[in-house]
């Protein structure tokens, strides 16, 4: 189970690590959209687009359906929920470690203005 979660995040972050990737999610999350479409949106060769397709299908963050010669994307059921849970456990771990670094620091101040 651990693995099977660590090997989704890593293709999760992976996918999202790229620009074009980010942009084909958030062009999806507006309408459905065919690679043609897709490539011409983010002016690139049919062949790049599928590349970046195939990396965020892999993810299970976008859907295809090729229906005649037409392959259709549309976002996939994958929601990141995980991902986000993953983000938020780091979040409270480094606001933890700032909040007691805060503490030494004033503790310091406290301690220089005493001795002054």
């Amino acid at each position: 189970m651990v693995q099977q979660l660590t090997s989704r995040l890593d293709a999760s972050f992976a996918a999202l690590s790229d620009s074009t990737r980010r942009g084909v999610l958030a062009r999806l999350g507006r309408s459905e959209s065919s690679i043609t479409e897709l490539a011409e949106a983010f002016d690139m060769t049919l062949t790049g687009m599928k590349k970046h397709v195939g990396v965020l299908e892999a993810a299970g963050l976008v859907a295809t359906e090729k229906v005649g010669r037409v392959r259709t994307c549309r976002l996939g059921r994958h929601r990141l929920e995980d991902e986000a849970a993953w983000i938020e456990g780091h979040r409270r771990l480094w606001d933890a470690r700032f909040d007691a670094l805060s503490e030494v620091v004033e503790t310091l101040k406290r301690k220089e203005q005493d001795d002054a």
